[in-house]
């Protein structure tokens, strides 16, 4: 059973229960608790709750807790395997829905889902409810329809709304709410609650051996160099953002995307390796404190060996820094001997280091992490306190950052960190040196038979897999760019340190867990001990799931990770009567320490941000849209057809059915059909397999996006999608729509060529236009854009039929065009004959059954059928007379 809410999220719910509004509470204080709590409270027949904007694991995981709880209208999910037929009778059972964005959408507009019974929306990650999006259109929709149901939001993404202009007032806008729920960490009543039950709490200050802060000395000078490289190279970049110190976060990536996405076509080479260069050197901070001494040198001549090859960097390589760098990565590695050492001076040691080591022999330093000291001090004082308590023997959980530092503390535990240093070394390093001595240092430190075999199942005693873990752990190694990659997700490999050895097995006694987490490492069982990642899970519930099913009364954080720290503050005050301490692993003064601290005050300037904007905002008493006075709510008063919108009858202006558009289903993915609804226009969604957009019974238009564009075009996709629509339709379009913030070039300046090439996009993009001279391209710079035109494309033209616009396949006769049901071979034929063009071809069909009949026709009735005597004259002479071949021609044919 679940542990009842705290005092302070009691009233959290009732605040949000009250009245509709968007709760923006702090990372890790149990917003998924609150969220539990409504969906507890809605699971009945009696009402229809949807939820918005969730994932299939966060799906799983909340119904299973109502499950546990005894709830017995449990939620259900609404995705494509439900039929529309059956959706309906789904809707009126009542309960919490989770439905797919996509077909709640449809379901709306064909009024499939009985909009007046619903009573209410739940929005999860509501800070990410933007003008444009699906879950807007949604709450839209059921704001048209709904005047009653409420509609209450959830984040616990505070930072989020701290760039931008009102962005929490925008958000709100769109979620249709009036009230702001604000609960950061110091909110005094959270302080009260968390205080009175605050856990045991043991902060172990790590200090970095001096090669490690001398390395991390480094690897901030080379950033610091290539951050002021690259405002140096584009002054407007002069943003306090691009500071040495929000370099650390895992948000500067996308910080420095913001600066640089609008203008990435016009940088030069230099920028665009200095941007690289500062994510490689992200990563080298991180495996510096995150893993070994052996796995970090592999790391570093890995990217040197890259870098040389294909002269990727930007010139830190050359910096006294990296050199530095470089010599201290080595020296916890390995160093030679005195005697030797004299004998290399300069650049040419470096030079003779790599290929003098079959002649002089390495002596191992292989540095120990200091935090592994650490954890082993602690376990061993947990150890003490469980034999000397007269209680069962508290159990215990360790928690590291990713899979990979989890995989190594669970080897360094069970063997030993000399075990693991000298099995990493002789599997990496030393398999560089001769085979003498890579199979004497195998002998030396072989201890045990190998590291467990990480993709099969049952090998590895102390892991149980999810298909994503057991995936990853086949690959031997990642490159240089995959790693750079994964940086963000906290899944950096490690180089070669895994699946060489796989047919090695561990003859060890398995280690099986009941546990119904699928990440994590078993030690022991008595005291039940287990180590857990924090990050990089295909499930997010997964750690709080190990959290309450061990029920630990020792909990060693070995990476700081601020939404969990909130976590266990929220455990302990649930269980006010059990024990918990709680050991702070950190390396102090590091890069590692000065990145939680700023993800903190990052998060309590957001907080002090928006209580300032809840201050001063302005909101209209309609925001709700409650009442049609909200123009958020209003579409477009001058429908697209209005010309043709009335009619006049005795009189009086009589409306003609509204102004509408028949779109693709799978269309409802992109914003457009959202926009064009907002003005005015009616969305009639069916499955087409001609086209994505009916405009009238003429008009079919197949839309792209740059990227589609090009793949398309070297597929050869969009030469079959353009052959069905000017087969079809009469006025066949085709779309490109680009985002004018990122300007685009379909291809290099340097590629322009003279004459058409096969390769080029630009080329084929011309070839299509002329095979279909009907065909209309149309450039637009946003969805917005393409609302407009859409609009002035369908002024005062006739609507589309949606049952004739199902009814044409690739295979159909039943269209437009083909009301004779002419063959299209045949016609294109036509088509390209002298004197033939789109607007007299309908002429010559009506008057000649086949070619054959053609031929037979004279030129003056030619004339007559095509009213115009110099287009009779070829193409009579082109049906008639004898082709004019040269004699050399003929008499190769001849032969």
């Amino acid at each position: 059973m679940a542990a009842p809410l705290l005092e302070f999220e009691t009233e959290m719910f009732l605040s949000l229960f009250g009245s509709d509004g968007l709760l923006v509470v702090a990372e890790g204080m149990g917003i998924d608790r609150i969220l539990l709590q409504f969906m507890r409270v809605y699971s009945e027949p009696g009402s229809l709750v949807l939820l918005l904007n969730t994932t299939t694991a966060e799906q799983e995981y909340f119904t299973e807790q109502l499950r546990v709880e005894g709830v017995t209208h449990l939620p259900r999910t609404v995705t494509s395997d439900v039929q529309s037929a059956e959706r309906y009778n789904v809707y009126t059972e009542g309960g919490v829905l989770f439905v797919t964005s996509r077909i709640l959408v449809v379901d709306f507009l064909t009024d499939r889902i009985p909009a007046h019974l619903i009573t209410g929306i739940l929005v999860y990650r509501a800070h990410k409810i933007i003008e444009s999006c699906q879950e807007a259109f949604i709450l839209r929709l059921f704001r048209q329809k709904n005047k009653t149901g409420f509609i209450k939001a959830f984040t616990d993404k505070a930072t989020s709304f701290s760039s931008g202009f009102c962005q929490v007032e925008r958000v709100m806008r769109n979620l249709f709410v009036k009230k702001l729920f604000l609960w950061p960490r110091f909110q005094a009543s959270v302080n009260t609650a968390l205080e009175r039950h605050k856990p045991d709490v043991v902060e172990l200050h790590v200090s970095l051996t001096p090669a490690m802060r001398a390395i991390q000395s480094s690897i901030m000078d080379i950033m610091s160099a290539c951050l002021k490289e690259l405002k140096r190279y584009n002054p407007t970049l002069e943003a306090e953002d691009l500071s040495l110190e929000n370099t650390l976060g895992s948000a500067f990536d996308k910080t420095i995307r913001h600066y640089l996405d609008p203008l990435w076509h016009q940088l030069g080479a230099k920028t665009k390796a200095l941007v690289q260069d500062l994510k490689v050197l992200r990563v080298l901070l991180l495996y510096l404190t995150q893993y070994d001494c052996v796995t970090f040198l592999n790391l570093l001549e890995s990217l040197r060996s890259s870098q040389k090859i294909f002269g990727s960097n930007s010139g830190w390589l050359f910096l006294d820094s990296s050199t530095s760098m470089f010599m201290n990565s080595r020296g916890r590695v390995y160093h030679f001997p005195e005697s030797k050492k004299k004998l290399k001076v300069g650049a040419e040691a470096e030079k003779q280091k790599s290929s003098s080591t079959t002649e002089v022999k390495r002596e191992l330093v292989l540095e120990k992490s200091p935090k592994w000291a650490a954890l082993t001090e602690v376990l061993q004082e947990i150890e003490r306190e469980n034999k000397c308590s007269q209680h069962e023997p508290g159990r215990v959980l360790i928690c590291a950052s990713d899979d990979r530092t989890c995989a190594q503390l669970q080897q360094c535990i069970r063997h030993g960190s000399d075990w693991l240093l000298n099995r990493l070394y002789t599997r990496t390093v030393g398999k560089r040196e001769s085979a003498a001595a890579a199979a004497l240092d195998l002998d030396t430190h072989k201890k045990g038979n190998g590291w467990p075999k990480k993709g099969a199942k049952g090998k590895e005693p102390a892991r149980k897999h999810n298909s994503k873990s057991a995936k990853s752990k086949k690959r031997p190694s990642l490159t240089l760019t995959q790693m750079v990659g994964k940086e963000e997700a906290g899944e950096a490999a490690v180089m070669g340190s895994s699946g060489d050895d796989e047919e090695e097995e561990e003859d060890e006694e398995q280690l099986q867990l009941d546990l119904s987490s699928d990440a994590y490492y078993g030690l022991l069982k008595e005291p039940l001990t287990v180590i857990h990642p924090l990050k990089g899970l295909t499930d997010p519930h997964s750690l709080t799931r190990v959290l309450h099913e061990v029920e630990p009364s020792f909990v060693v954080l070995y990476d700081a990770e601020l939404s969990f720290v909130r976590q266990l503050e929220i455990y302990r005050a649930c269980r006010p009567g059990k024990p918990l301490r709680v050991y702070f692993l950190i390396y102090g003064g590091s890069t590692e320490e000065q990145k939680y601290l700023t993800t903190l005050s990052k998060e309590k300037k957001a907080f002090e941000h928006l209580i300032r904007e809840k201050a001063t905002m302005v909101i209209p008493e309609e925001r709700e849209g409650r009442e049609d006075t909200n123009l958020d709510l209003a579409r477009n008063l001058e429908p697209a057809n209005a010309t043709t919108n009335t009619c006049r009858a005795g009189g009086q202006e009589q409306p003609k059915e509204p102004s509408r558009v028949i779109v693709d289903m799978r269309e409802f993915r992109s914003e457009l059909p959202s926009l064009l609804h907002r003005r005015g226009l009616d969305i009639e969604p069916v499955t087409l397999e001609v086209g994505d957009y009916i405009l009238t019974p003429e008009t079919c238009v197949e839309r792209k996006s740059v990227s589609d564009l090009i793949g398309s075009l070297q597929s050869g996709r969009l030469y079959t999608q353009c052959l069905s629509m000017t087969r079809y339709y009469r006025k066949p379009v085709l779309l490109i729509e680009f985002d004018p913030a990122k300007p685009f070039s379909l291809m290099a300046r340097s590629d322009f060529r003279h004459e058409i090439s096969s390769n080029d996009i630009s080329s084929k993009l011309t070839l299509l236009t002329l095979h279909f001279p009907r065909l209309r391209i149309l450039w637009c710079p946003s969805p917005h854009a393409t609302a407009d035109l859409f609009l002035e494309l369908k002024l005062g033209r006739s609507e589309p039929d949606a049952a004739a616009a199902q009814a044409v396949t690739a295979e159909s006769d039943m269209v437009t065009e083909s009301a004779e049901l002419y063959n299209p071979g045949p016609y294109d034929f036509l088509l390209k004959m002298p004197g033939v063009n789109t607007k007299n071809c309908r002429a010559l069909i009506k008057n000649a059954d086949s070619l054959a009949d053609l031929a037979k026709i004279s030129q003056d009735k030619l004339a007559e059928i095509l009213e115009n005597a110099n287009s009779a004259k070829m193409l009579y002479e082109f049906l008639h007379n004898n082709a004019d071949v040269p004699a050399p021609v003929q008499k190769a044919k001849q032969r």
